[in-house]
C-alpha cells in the first residue's frame, strides 16, 4: 500500500486508479471494516489525526477531483466523509522528493510521457492534506533508510 503524499497530478492513469483504490481501502481500515493493512505505517498519520475518517475523506476528494480534471468517472459516493477542510498533517519535504523519485522510477517504463512531464518539476507539490516542513523522508520509509546507511 502506498498512500502518496505528492499531489495526484504527478500520477499516471494507472497510478491514479491505484491511489483511489488504496485510499478507499485505507478508509475501510479506519472504519475497522478489514483485518488487513491495520498496522501499515502510512496509515498512522491518518490514525493520529483528530478526525481520521474526515482526513481520509479530504484525501479522497482531491484524488476524485484529479480524476475529474482528466475526464475519468470515479464514484464520489464511495467517500464516506467528503470534506472541504480538515486539519492538515505535517510532512517532511524529503518525503515529497523521495516519493517523486519512486514514482519516476516506475513511470520510466510504464508511462514514459508522464515521466517526461514530471521531469520539469522543480518544486514537488504535496497533496493538499499535507503541510510541508523541512526534513528527510518520513521514518516509515524503511527502504530509504536501509539504502542510506553507510
Amino acid at each position: 500500500m502506498r498512500i502518496w503524499s505528492i499531489h495526484p497530478r504527478y500520477l499516471d492513469w494507472k497510478g491514479l486508479g491505484a491511489q483511489w483504490r488504496e485510499a478507499l481501502l485505507a478508509q475501510k481500515v479506519l472504519q475497522g471494516e478489514t483485518k488487513g493493512w491495520r498496522n501499515h505505517p502510512q496509515l498512522d498519520r491518518f490514525k493520529e489525526h483528530r478526525t481520521p475518517l474526515h482526513a481520509i475523506g479530504y484525501y479522497l476528494v482531491e484524488v476524485f477531483n484529479e480524476s475529474q480534471r482528466r475526464g475519468y468517472s470515479y464514484n464520489y459516493s464511495k467517500i464516506l466523509h467528503p470534506n472541504d477542510s480538515v486539519d492538515r498533517i505535517g510532512l517532511n519535504s524529503g518525503q515529497l522528493e523521495y516519493e517523486l523519485k519512486i514514482l519516476q522510477e516506475r513511470l520510466v517504463k510504464r508511462e514514459p510521457d508522464k515521466h517526461r512531464e514530471n521531469l520539469g518539476v522543480t518544486t514537488v507539490m504535496p497533496h493538499p492534506l499535507f503541510e510541508v516542513r523541512p526534513g528527510p523522508p518520513e521514518p516509515w520509509e524503511k527502504s530509504y533508510w536501509v539504502n542510506t546507511r553507510t
